[in-house]
């Protein structure tokens, strides 16, 4: 008997061998000889099983990585990850948008947008640097005047995809083709809370979006933040999020800047808002590492080619798309978390909370550096004397 890696998984070296299921969103770390016979399986021609352990094998064929049918999928060259491993790659691609949010970051919005020939090198180099995770964001991704071009190249990369969007223009003929694993929405609330950040009628017509992806069999996730309009609605949220099944569900607190210094009415307080971070389900915010503070397998590509941590940090830049990306992730600074002011504080959930948002924790006070301080909200959150 023939044995293949499944259509759906890739094998990654990474800080560990593993093999990803870009479907599930699964990584099986694996010892050297597992991965030397999954790499085996992975030829066109598949590998006999000859040596390898019948409950290894069994085990792979119950949990999918492999089949008895041939696989004719290509696979990527084959390379090793840097340490720490680039896993997930925040793609700004316009920060063009069709919508003026209350709360926005980005503030008003811009023309900027990377041209495919830039986004095709972007992925090149992510694919190469064994990355699991694209994200697919803007301003509004759709709003990319090329996106029909994007959205062609996506099937050649063996890595997960997820659309980020406000779902407004995500119509029927762009769904019909879309080449991602994913689509996250923003929803902010049920009627009253959205419409209040994003403008009237608008959280119909996300909903609206959001079943008919639904529909397709494409995972839906939705990111949530806490505002001074929705706090009464998060219970309600929860329940129609679990009967819709939604896959993921995360809940944050937005940052100081962008258009929410205009409308500071809407901020909610540490004390009050901390609380509002239990909801959620799902894995949760990308980017944590052992040990590491958040987004330590995380980086920001933005719409004028520069490069940060995240984009929160646009104005402190650590490389630009023509450097290309391995070379910037040189000049990432992994954040530990024993170097935090938590850490000094003898916090017992600190490696669970990671310290939080750095960004959040530092607004204000250290500009563009990255902060050390503590994310009040998450202390809250976990019920941490302040």
């Amino acid at each position: 008997m023939r044995y293949y890696l499944s259509d759906r998984f890739v094998l990654k070296r990474l800080e560990t061998f593993a093999v990803y299921d870009m479907v599930n969103d699964e990584l099986y770390e694996l010892d050297e000889e597992a991965f030397s016979f999954l790499q085996c399986c992975a030829a066109h021609d598949g590998c006999s099983g000859a040596g390898v352990e019948k409950d290894f094998i069994g085990s792979c064929l119950s949990e999918g990585i492999l089949t008895t049918e041939a696989v004719s999928a290509e696979r990527p060259p084959f390379g090793a990850a840097p340490v720490p491993s680039l896993r997930y790659l925040e793609l700004q691609i316009t920060d063009r948008c069709n919508l003026s949010c209350r709360h926005c970051y980005l503030g008003a919005a811009r023309d900027n947008e990377l041209s495919i020939e830039s986004i095709a090198t972007i992925l090149d180099e992510f694919e190469e640097m064994q990355g699991l995770r694209l994200l697919i964001t803007g301003g509004e991704p759709l709003m990319h005047r090329r996106f029909a071009a994007l959205n062609e190249l996506l099937p050649r990369y063996r890595f997960r995809k997820i659309l980020f969007t406000n779902g407004l223009m995500l119509h029927d003929e762009i769904l019909e083709t879309l080449n991602v694993q994913e689509v996250q929405f923003s929803v902010d609330g049920l009627e009253r809370g959205h419409d209040a950040l994003r403008g009237r009628g608008t959280y119909k017509r996300v909903m609206e979006r959001v079943k008919r992806v639904l529909n397709t069999g494409i995972a839906v996730s939705i990111a949530t933040m806490v505002h001074r309009e929705n706090l009464g609605e998060f219970d309600a949220m929860e329940v129609l999020f679990k009967e819709m099944g939604i896959r993921e569900w995360t809940v944050d607190v937005p940052c100081a800047a962008g258009n929410l210094l205009c409308n500071p009415l809407l901020q909610v307080s540490p004390e009050r808002a901390g609380r509002y971070l239990r909801y959620g389900f799902g894995s949760g915010l990308h980017g944590g590492g052992d040990g590491y503070a958040c987004g330590h397998h995380l980086m920001s590509v933005l719409a004028d080619g520069r490069i940060s941590k995240c984009a929160f940090y646009a104005t402190a830049p650590i490389g630009t798309i023509r450097e290309g990306l391995r070379t910037s992730w040189t000049r990432m600074k992994p954040v530990r978390i024993d170097d935090l002011e938590c850490a000094a504080l003898d916090c017992e959930v600190m490696h669970l909370c990671r310290g939080g948002c750095r960004f959040r924790a530092g607004t204000g006070t250290e500009g563009n550096e990255i902060s050390l301080k503590r994310d009040l909200y998450r202390c809250y959150a976990y019920d941490i004397m302040i």
